[in-house]
């Protein structure tokens, strides 16, 4: 080996095989349905300034790791925002507008989601009000400030800022458009990960849909994942292999598949992928992720900065790719998996095998991302 040859093993902290595991196409599509996956690439497909996001060849670390191919579905090239998340936020203040001028949208979020709907906001002409915890850094908070929202930070973590943006929200009747969902608030979280389903269309569209093998999805509250197996069950004829990858201070999705229920993790340290670092999965995407997701696997921080550095460097690949520290999980989960024999063994990881990775996000904060790939 080359790239991986330093003798360093890439670290995970834990691996569970989900026992409640059944890929029901139907039930799937029972929360999140086929109509909503072909309104929403409908819709954003005629966006101004839409174009497909590039499924780049990861042949290099492929080779290192006996793998057929590691596809890479780079999603710092969405519109200008540099995050998958462009697609759900944005799409759920069209949803929610229904053309109306007159009224006021409202989020709480680590950061791209926010980006996203201040976006959607300044594309219909609303206006718009982002809760932001005080984790969030202030390029993030000032990038969305730069769409025209109105941010406020709340003292404590995305939890507080959610909790501030309801109040608030009810107080002043302000349309809260956020992509966790709870009792009584289902439908705009539908709307954001329809949005994301986008990419699965964009990914079929690349790619021989039955080449797939095995897809690796972050999760936080777990919108994007189960955006992404909706899509799976829309669109591709052969299910692969389903593994999330979580913040080990943050394995929301993996504790509840452990116990086949929700749990909420109380987290004690916020991880470098913020947003990924939730501690309750969403009920929208839980009654999708419970029985179709094959695997779960948890990571610790340690990874993070040297697999921007390598992505950035065309150490992996023949293009140089610009990963945000949220972007980095997949990969550093796959080359941990092929690195444990047994993992690998029972992920059925081989020179035939196909991998599909998600990068997420691009610089989103570029100041952020100096300091991570210069300190290696």
């Amino acid at each position: 080996m080359t790239i991986l040859s330093n003798g360093h093993l890439w670290n995970y902290s834990e691996f569970i095989e989900n026992k409640n595991y059944s890929f029901n196409k139907k039930q799937i599509l029972e929360s999140l349905s086929k109509d909503d996956i072909d309104e929403a690439y409908l819709s954003i497909s005629n966006w101004e300034g839409y174009s497909q996001t590039p499924l780049i060849k990861l042949n290099k670390l492929s080779s290192e790791l006996n793998l057929n191919q590691i596809y890479y579905k780079d999603e710092s090239k969405r519109f200008n925002l540099k995050s998958f998340k462009a697609l759900g936020g944005a799409y759920a203040v069209e949803k929610v507008s229904r053309g109306k001028k007159d009224i006021v949208v409202a989020t709480a979020t680590a950061g791209n989601h926010g980006r996203s709907v201040a976006w959607g906001a300044k594309r219909l002409g609303l206006k718009c009000k982002i809760f932001i915890s005080e984790y969030v850094s202030d390029a993030r908070g000032q990038a969305m400030a730069n769409l025209g929202a109105d941010v406020i930070k709340v003292s404590g973590n995305y939890e507080k800022s959610l909790i501030e943006c309801i109040e608030q929200s009810t107080k002043n009747n302000w349309q809260i458009v956020q992509d966790v969902a709870w009792k009584d608030y289902m439908l705009v979280p539908k709307y954001t990960m329809a949005g994301y389903s986008v990419m699965m269309k964009e990914i079929v569209d690349q790619i021989d849909n039955n080449k797939i093998t095995h897809i690796i999805l972050q999760a936080g509250v777990g919108g994007m994942a189960g955006a992404m197996i909706a899509g799976i069950a829309r669109y591709l004829t052969n299910i692969p292999t389903t593994m999330v990858v979580e913040p080990d201070s943050a394995a929301c999705v993996l504790e509840s598949i452990k116990t086949g229920k929700i749990e909420k993790i109380d987290i004690k340290r916020e991880s470098l992928m913020g947003g990924m670092s939730c501690g309750e999965v969403s009920l929208v995407p839980w009654e999708i992720l419970k029985n179709s997701v094959k695997y779960c696997i948890s990571l610790p921080d340690d990874d993070i900065a040297k697999t921007m550095k390598l992505l950035g460097n065309a150490s992996f690949s023949n293009e140089k790719i610009i990963a945000g520290e949220n972007s980095a999980p997949g990969v550093i989960s796959l080359i941990a998996s092929c690195e444990d024999q047994k993992i690998k063994k029972e992920l059925n990881l081989n020179s035939n095998s196909n991998v599909l990775v998600i990068g997420c996000e691009g610089d989103t904060d570029r100041e952020m991302y100096k300091k991570l790939v210069n300190q290696i």
